[in-house]
């Protein structure tokens, strides 16, 4: 279930710092946002597939401790991005 190339790159161009950033912790967030919602999307069709389900559960993991993270390190930054996301936290 990974993401097409060019789909990657146009989140990393919305959500970066800087020209050369490709792994900030928003940018981390975006792409763990697209791909829970990818597999959220499977499992509508896919109800038995435990083993997709698992990876969801880790995805979910450490989305929520980046925006731990970004929340202690930069509190604008946290809410900008989750605005920007439509996550509910």
């Amino acid at each position: 279930m990974a993401l097409a190339t060019d789909e990657k790159k146009q989140i990393v161009a919305k959500y970066r710092a800087h020209k050369s950033d490709t792994g900030s912790a928003e940018v981390q967030i975006a792409i763990l946002s697209r791909q829970i919602s990818e597999l959220t999307e499977h499992f509508k069709t896919h109800k038995k597939d435990h083993h997709s389900r698992r990876g969801l559960l880790t995805k979910v993991a450490r989305r929520r401790r980046l925006l731990k993270y970004l929340k202690g390190c930069s509190p604008e930054r946290y809410k900008t991005l989750i605005q920007s996301l439509g996550i509910r936290r």
